[in-house]
């Protein structure tokens, strides 16, 4: 049965890394992978062309989001993703907890908004102000609040792997593709307020962000848990692997558990450290502006509050 899309069948070899790691490329993710780069290499060029600067560590974290993608969408880990439930796991953990990270560090709307044309004729839109309308809409407000993003998180775990849903994904590769493609979306609209490089409606202090970021972990430990601790297979599309394959559904099930549970920490952290990284240069970046401030006033603040406390001084006399 071909079940992959990939010219594989459902009997596929025992899974090791290197036959994981074959390249067998999704034309979907593919094209969208190389789409991907090529906008952003595209921007980069056009900003250093007009003798603009572009940081070379966000091009690197993009390109490296760009290819965690293409790791799990765009080689042999997506032929066994469809009948291994562990592997599954691994495609869903990095495309929705690793990939989202890395792109957003990237910021690529920042990039795209320096990089698009000003409108030719003042009123008209061109891409960049729509871009920007889209930044201040409703809508964006909306999805990118943590009362929307924090349910859809925990949702994309529960009720897709807890209802039939799943297994009805599972059924086709456009299902598969339009899955994949779900979570990498929710994870971008989740870490995007939290990451905090790239502008947008929804931006809280740190402290906030810290919270949003911790408010969804538990719920995705739980549900490792629950599968490392099932006593029985808990969905259906992989209750029977093939034979082929020489594992045990529960075992694998159990497997995936762990996985899923694993990376509730790992990105928790990278994330985190992040943003006191970002917390410490926003600090050092106010603390700049007002030394410059001072500078160029002579302190008057300080002038002032020093002009007050003489003041309190002499009324007590």
């Amino acid at each position: 049965m071909d079940h992959s899309g990939h010219g594989m069948t459902m009997d596929l070899p025992p899974f090791t890394l290197g036959r994981g790691l074959e390249y067998s490329p999704d034309p979907y993710f593919l094209i969208g992978c190389l789409l991907g780069l090529g906008l952003y290499g595209w921007g980069v060029v056009r900003l250093r062309r007009r003798g603009d600067s572009w940081p070379v560590s966000r091009t690197v974290l993009f390109t490296v989001g760009v290819l965690t993608i293409a790791l799990v969408t765009c080689t042999g880990l997506n032929d066994y993703g469809m009948v291994m439930f562990s592997v599954h796991m691994v495609q869903h953990m990095v495309i929705s907890m690793v990939s989202p990270i890395l792109l957003l560090l990237g910021a690529p709307v920042t990039l795209a908004l320096r990089a698009l044309p000003v409108a030719a004729r003042r009123g008209s839109k061109g891409p960049r102000e729509v871009l920007l309308a889209l930044l201040h809409s409703r809508y964006l407000r909306i999805v990118t609040h943590p009362a929307f993003t924090i349910p859809l998180f925990i949702a994309s775990l529960y009720a897709l792997y807890f209802t039939p849903l799943f297994d009805f994904l599972m059924e086709s590769t456009v299902g598969h593709a339009a899955m994949m493609t779900h979570f990498l979306a929710v994870g971008l609209v989740f870490f995007w307020p939290i990451m905090g490089v790239d502008p947008g409606p929804h931006r809280p202090g740190y402290v906030m962000r810290m919270l949003e970021l911790f408010a969804g972990m538990p719920f995705h430990a739980f549900f490792g848990i629950a599968l490392m601790m099932a006593t029985e297979p808990m969905i259906k599309a992989y209750e029977n692997p093939p034979a082929s394959l020489g594992i045990d559904a529960l075992s694998d099930q159990n497997a995936a558990g762990g996985i899923a549970w694993a990376f509730s920490e790992i990105p928790s952290v990278l994330v985190l450290i992040a943003l006191v990284f970002q917390w410490y240069r926003s600090d050092q970046r106010q603390a700049r502006r007002l030394d410059r401030a001072a500078d160029r006033d002579g302190d008057k603040e300080l002038a002032a509050y020093n002009a007050y406390l003489a003041s309190l001084q002499a009324r007590g006399r």
